[in-house]
């Protein structure tokens, strides 16, 4: 690492291992109750075990890309970070507002609407927390000596996701109104404002990995938030749909969606070409593979399994079914959990000092944490295809409909303990690489190498 400061970066990565965790146990609790068995129903029924799953996924990508924010705006800036004090007072928040948000779900304190569950109250502490993360990097980036395109893309990223969260605080007694502005906060987020944030991120790696010049790079940058910002704000219909909208959301959602994997595509032909006229051979391999694999399974899970059933005449009968959790596994996994992986794996050894992507282990971890969620997606869309096929089209009853596809929740259970497996060895590896120490400042293996 090249600042002191950079090494708050760890303690938001070490969150984020550990919310990851939580996150596949509560999965595989929602998995063998598909079987029937649900032996811990008493205690967390499948409703509480969906939201504490999904939302833990929002909290350990937000934090992630925090402690992302923390390691890459110090070094593009050329400057410590504004205030080392108040990222911990940030830190220790975040975790005190997801903490009691998951405990609020287990006791039946609230249930709010789909994927915005925390209460109002936790609502506003997000806020806060939030003004205080972007302040604190926004002003490390107003002091900086030197700015870049990368720093400014992830920065406004960051902002935009921070002031699209507003939205869905705003309260309606109509429903199709509710639904209206909440998938602004949802929608525009995962498919909007994140892009520009996998897209800093991403911009950084490149940068760092490949030895291409910063400039080149860059320049595909703006291709990235171009095509974002062409596709993901009207390509909000697409939620639009089926919620009592006017219709004329079906001609406008299903040619804007239609648009959206352009830019995964994008993402993935920069990552590649960019690999292709690669300046140096880094040695942390490991990072390259999470940073290009991100790139691709991004374009295939959100891109094109998201293209597969978003034109209207498609979604109506897929709309609600497992073929949205089919597309939501891999979208979320390839486009931002792999890219918090990526970053993660590539900072670690600057932050501690220690080479242990020399070995095998990381190499075992990536693949088969990919070929699991790989096998998780095939599950998810046989039994999607099927469900849509007896449920929408033969008419036969949801629950009797849920029978008839248990089976292949074992294939997924099977594959889920693969991919727990590639996390596992990847957390070990975490653990191993030891804590961030003040010999490894300004000793970057990235400068160590000959281009």
């Amino acid at each position: 690492m090249k600042f002191k400061s950079q090494k708050i970066a760890f303690w938001f990565f070490a969150v984020c291992m550990l919310l990851l965790t939580l996150q596949i146990v509560y999965g595989f609790i929602m998995g063998f109750a598909r079987l029937g068995l649900d032996g811990l129903h008493d205690f967390i029924p499948f409703n509480v075990a969906r939201t504490t799953h999904t939302n833990l996924l929002v909290v350990w990508l937000l934090t992630g890309f925090m402690g992302a924010a923390y390691y890459i705006i110090p070094e593009e800036s050329d400057r410590e970070l504004y205030s080392e004090k108040l990222a911990w007072i940030q830190l220790i928040s975040w975790v005190v507002v997801g903490v009691t948000a998951v405990i609020g779900f287990h006791f039946g304190w609230w249930e709010g609407r789909k994927f915005l569950e925390i209460p109002r109250p936790l609502d506003y502490l997000v806020v806060v927390n939030v003004l205080l993360f972007l302040y604190n990097i926004g002003m490390t980036i107003w002091n900086a000596t030197k700015r870049s395109t990368t720093q400014l893309v992830l920065f406004f990223g960051l902002f935009s996701a921070a002031l699209l969260y507003l939205p869905g605080m705003l309260y309606f007694d109509n429903q199709t109104m509710d639904s209206y502005f909440r998938w602004w906060v949802v929608h525009l987020w995962v498919e909007g404002v994140w892009e520009l944030i996998m897209g800093g991120i991403l911009s950084f790696l490149l940068i760092k990995l490949t030895g291409v010049d910063r400039e080149i790079i860059e320049k595909w940058l703006y291709v990235v938030v171009g095509l974002t910002f062409l596709s993901g704000i009207l390509g909000t219909g697409h939620h639009y749909y089926w919620i009592g909208a006017p219709k004329y959301w079906l001609m406008i959602g299903g040619l804007f969606s239609a648009l959206e994997p352009l830019a995964f595509l994008a993402m993935a032909i920069w990552a590649l070409n960019m690999y292709r006229k690669k300046g140096k051979d880094h040695p942390n391999k490991i990072a390259l593979y999470w940073t290009l694999g991100s790139a691709i399974m991004s374009f295939i899970g959100a891109g094109f399994l998201g293209f597969a059933h978003t034109w209207p005449s498609v979604n109506q009968w897929t709309h609600g079914t497992l073929i949205t959790a089919m597309h939501g596994h891999l979208a979320f996994w390839g486009a931002y959990a792999m890219l918090v992986l990526a970053v993660i794996a590539y900072a670690l050894p600057n932050l501690t000092g220690r080479k242990l992507f020399n070995g095998m282990n990381g190499y075992i971890a990536f693949w088969a944490a990919n070929v699991g969620m790989l096998g998780m997606t095939g599950a998810l869309a046989v039994a999607g295809i099927a469900q849509v096929y007896l449920e929408r089209k033969m008419g036969m009853d949801f629950l009797a409909v849920q029978k008839e596809i248990q089976f292949h929740f074992i294939g997924m259970l099977l594959a889920a303990t693969l991919f727990t497996v590639g996390i596992g060895m990847y957390i070990f590896d975490f653990i191993r690489h030891g804590m961030p120490n003040d010999e490894a400042i300004g000793k970057n293996i990235d400068d160590q190498n000959v281009k």
